[in-house]
């Protein structure tokens, strides 16, 4: 009678997110994440749990970093980006088989074992200190001129460090080809895309649009808020702007009256304004852009810049325009060509492309992406193991056998 081992593994599992400030599209990703792995354990370096409330992730016992406890941490984090490589490699994950980080800063650092499964869903690598690199520097010269040069040594010292912490990763995921191409410049490792979990169900057009555009984004620097603003007061078209952050004040000085700030809304709310804008206007460069998928859904024509992922989200010509320069004048033309063909744009092929970044397609695609990798790295790691933490039933193995047979339990059954 034949006799051959066998291996029965039920993989512990820790999902490392950067920083949980606020539920965003990253944080959207990290809730059907745990759809999948309901018995994953969370880490992350700072939590700030009143903005969760209404999220999946208020469930789980979330492990913090020291940076939690330090001042104001929930609301500065970005000030404490010199320490955040220090401080990910303080979780100790030692007791977990794989380790997924959820990363667009620091998490891809977390310090692994060679008998660890490291997978990382990459965001973007950090912007700071790559993409956004001369855009960030170029904003602290005009700000202080003496604070300049540390930063930019900073950043210096953050490049080597996130080239260094790539090698830590056994498998990247990128959220769009964009993200991909980023993560081969930067780090020279290929990634597997997956495109990141949208609620498009949630999204239905009105019977009647509107005669506004819509606008929805964090008033922050580099989503370029105050550009869509300069067209819409060049043009007079009416604009409905829906978010809020610091760049409130500069979008507010001097605003026409075609133009209305909102702050943010309830889903209800902005369900209601996708579903009846005339177009959505997107300006920034995106390494995905949830909000592009959502407008489609919504049946809402989107107007957007080309550069970064959008030209993965948008058909031109049938779900919206996009245009190549980033400027005021480019604005303006790309809206322009928008009125003189508005009428192209289909409803129903607006929804149907949607359709392609429906949340359980990534649940599925994310799911056997874990359950293939822990398979392959099993059968790298695993042939001749004799016992131990991995759980090898004592049987004696056959001599003549090619290969240790392998049965699995998926990873998103463990608890």
């Amino acid at each position: 009678m034949e006799r051959k081992a066998s291996l029965i593994i039920s993989p512990k599992i820790a999902i490392v997110h950067d920083i949980l400030p606020f539920r965003g599209g990253a944080e959207r990703t990290l809730e059907a994440m745990l759809e999948v792995l309901p018995g994953a354990r969370v880490f992350t370096l700072v939590y700030n749990r009143r903005r969760f409330t209404d999220s999946p992730i208020k469930s789980y016992s979330v492990q913090t970093s020291f940076v939690n406890r330090l001042p104001f941490a929930a609301q500065y984090y970005r000030n404490y980006l010199p320490i955040l490589p220090w401080a990910v490699e303080q979780f100790d994950l030692s007791e977990f088989d794989i380790v997924i980080s959820s990363s667009y800063a620091v998490a891809h650092g977390v310090l692994s074992r060679p008998d660890q499964l490291h997978l990382s869903i990459t965001y973007s690598p950090l912007r700071q200190a790559w993409n956004h690199y001369h855009e960030f520097t170029r904003k602290n010269r005009k700000f202080n001129a003496v604070l300049s040069l540390p930063a930019r040594a900073i950043l210096h010292y953050l490049r080597l460090w996130d080239r260094a912490a790539a090698d830590r990763v056994d498998h990247y995921i990128a959220i769009s080809n964009w993200v991909a191409k980023m993560i081969w410049r930067y780090y020279r490792r290929e990634a597997e895309v997956i495109y990141p979990p949208v609620d498009i169900h949630r999204f239905k057009p009105s019977a009647d649009r509107g005669e506004f555009y819509l606008a929805v984004s964090r008033l922050v620097t580099h989503k370029r808020v105050a550009l869509i603003k300069e067209a819409f007061t060049k043009l007079k078209y009416p604009l409905v702007i829906v978010g809020d952050g610091p760049e409130k004040r500069k979008i507010f000085s001097g605003k026409p009256e075609n133009i209305q700030v909102i702050g943010w809304q309830s889903e209800e709310n902005l369900r209601r304004l996708m579903g009846s804008a005339k177009a959505f206007v997107h300006a920034a460069e995106e390494d995905f852009g949830m909000v592009l998928v959502e407008a489609q859904a919504s049946g809402c024509p989107v107007i957007a810049y080309g550069r970064g992922a959008a030209g993965e989200i948008v058909i031109p010509g049938k779900t919206g325009i996009l245009y190549s320069e980033s400027t005021v004048d480019g604005l303006v033309d790309a809206i322009e060509r928008f009125e003189a063909g508005r009428s192209s744009f289909a409803v129903n092929e607006l929804m149907e492309n949607a359709r392609r970044f429906e949340r359980n397609l990534f649940k599925e695609k994310f799911s056997q992406t874990i359950e293939r990798e822990w398979l392959h790295f099993s059968e790298r790691n695993l042939i001749g193991v004799q016992g131990g933490r991995w759980g090898l039933n004592p049987q004696p193995s056959d001599p003549q056998s090619d290969a240790l047979p392998v049965e699995l339990r998926p990873p998103f059954t463990n608890n």
